[in-house]
């Protein structure tokens, strides 16, 4: 993966961004890795995984609860919001 220090990013940002819409480009900031900028094809993937895997969890919630499996819909709701 590319790496990008803080004020390289912010010195060559059009080189930045082209590389970024190829491949995922590390941004460093004191010498650790501090963020990821992605192509915007693999951030809409990114979220529509992540829909999934809520719509997925809240489906076997519901079936739980239709076959009278009670359970404690604050922690189901914690539950669905970590993955957010």
């Amino acid at each position: 993966m590319l790496s990008f220090t803080a004020n390289q990013a912010k010195t060559q940002f059009g080189e930045l961004m082209t590389k970024a819409q190829r491949e995922a480009v590390t941004i460093t900031k004191n010498g650790r890795p501090a963020v990821v900028v992605i192509p915007v094809e693999e951030y809409e993937d990114y979220e529509e995984l992540k829909l999934a895997v809520l719509r997925d969890k809240l489906a076997h919630s519901l079936a739980q609860a239709k076959k009278g499996q009670l359970h404690d819909g604050d922690a189901t709701f914690d539950e669905l919001m970590k993955d957010l």
